[in-house]
């Protein structure tokens, strides 16, 4: 079934697109996307447990139907969790929601669960292929083996903050024949230029800033860390050696690739179902 779709105003007054797969009576799963997707990239997981959570996803700003703010420091990710914010404010109101996030919305994820404020109001955390940027930042300091494994995974974030080369390369196609070579994928026909183009200003926005100089951010939510053994961007160290910043911890490390939610959605659903019905089971 089709969701139904809304709309969620933001603090700065950015309009969200809200996408809702109704079972009123259920838990509410928020679903955050990455960059280069839009909410349609949770379709099939939401297909799967519709019957078992009321799903939502949004465009994040930027991406499929929500505004493209022109600004880069629209970006940043306080401006993110606002519009987070505001999408629980209409669709849960009264009572703490689930979060799956994958790549860019897992990294928007944690800043939401590490925001005081917001951890009472998430159930649950299943984070897919993306860390904090501020314990990356504390990870990344070490000058580990494990750290100058990750650097060299991450040479597209560098590639990101050239000026205008990754604009034209969307724009001309040639990097989209680079990027999905690096996991054989196809190309995902419900993304558009837009996507790609607007969400280089996630990078731009906030990954300098908060490598140079990480919050020290904690969280008591459940957080389920799913690294896929053979992502090319993200590796697991980074994603799983964060037991300080979240005591509540569980990691698993699963095979495949860095798109999950659109290669494996069934796993994706039963990881997110385990993770919620052993979150419910500590509650009782």
């Amino acid at each position: 079934m089709p969701p139904s779709k809304s709309t969620a105003t933001s603090q700065d007054g950015t309009t969200l697109a809200v996408y809702t797969y109704n079972n009123r009576a259920a838990p509410v799963l928020v679903c955050v996307h990455g960059y280069p997707d839009n909410a349609a990239l949770w379709a099939p997981v939401a297909d799967l447990l519709a019957d078992e959570f009321q799903v939502v996803a949004y465009d994040v700003r930027g991406a499929g139907a929500s505004d493209h703010p022109a600004s880069t420091a629209a970006y940043v990710l306080d401006r993110l969790q606002e519009d987070f914010r505001a999408v629980i404010d209409q669709v849960s109101p009264d009572r703490p929601v689930h979060v799956l996030a994958h790549d860019w919305g897992s990294i928007q994820a944690w800043h939401f669960v590490t925001a005081p404020d917001l951890q009472p109001r998430i159930a649950s955390f299943t984070s897919i292929s993306g860390p904090s940027l501020d314990h990356a930042g504390y990870f990344l300091r070490k000058g580990s083996r494990a750290a100058l494994k990750q650097l060299l995974h991450s040479w597209y974030i560098f590639y990101f903050h050239l000026p205008w080369l990754p604009e034209l390369g969307w724009r001309k196609g040639w990097a989209h024949r680079a990027f999905n070579r690096l996991e054989r994928q196809e190309p995902d026909d419900n993304r558009s230029l837009g996507d790609y183009v607007n969400g280089i200003k996630l990078y731009r926005a906030n990954v300098v800033p908060r490598l140079l100089r990480p919050a020290q951010r904690r969280t008591d939510v459940p957080v389920l860390a799913v690294s896929p053994d053979a992502d090319p961007f993200v590796t697991t160290p980074l994603q799983t050696d964060i037991a300080r910043w979240a005591p509540n911890l569980t990691t698993k490390v699963i095979r495949g690739g860095h798109w999950m939610p659109r290669n494996d959605p069934g796993l994706v659903a039963r990881l997110v179902r385990e993770h919620a019905g052993q979150v419910a089971r500590w509650g009782t």
